[in-house]
């Protein structure tokens, strides 16, 4: 048997293939939309994925707004933020910022699930959150997939 035939292929710059892609968060909950929408950013479904490569999609979350929280979550999740200066820690729950930045909770949620080192900063920017119906990326023809087929 030749065991040339059986070389691992390597991803690159050059060689990745991607997508653009639109998920609608409407009714979703927040972390099970949110770990499924960082494997596609890193690109983890798809069969070349190559861990320290960006092969992942760009990927367009609209209705942001419409998100959900399970259990008591919504009342008692809170968010922490600091202002730099000493003292300067603020508490914001979940209720709140989903009336004052929805897009926050998001982002926010996918950042905490994608690595944290330069190529996860990469993957960060391929991430696109919209409150509304409404995003500016048709010109990028984006697709729209169901998440919930991705493990």
């Amino acid at each position: 048997m030749d065991t040339l035939s059986y070389k691992t292929v390597s991803a690159n710059k050059a060689t990745v293939n991607k997508e653009w892609v639109v998920v609608d968060a409407q009714n979703e909950v927040v972390g099970r939309l949110c770990a499924r929408i960082a494997i596609v950013l890193r690109g983890k479904h798809k069969p070349d994925y190559t861990p320290h490569v960006d092969c992942g999609d760009n990927v367009i979350v609209i209705n942001a707004e419409k998100i959900r929280f399970t259990g008591n979550k919504q009342a008692k999740k809170e968010y922490v933020r600091h202002t730099g200066y000493p003292g300067g820690q603020r508490f914001t729950t979940a209720e709140n910022m989903l009336h004052r930045k929805p897009v926050a909770i998001v982002e926010i949620a996918v950042k905490g699930m994608l690595p944290k080192n330069k190529l996860g900063a990469a993957l960060f920017r391929n991430l696109h959150v919209y409150a509304g119906n409404e995003h500016p990326h048709e010109s990028q023809q984006p697709k729209a997939i169901n998440l919930n087929i991705i493990k």
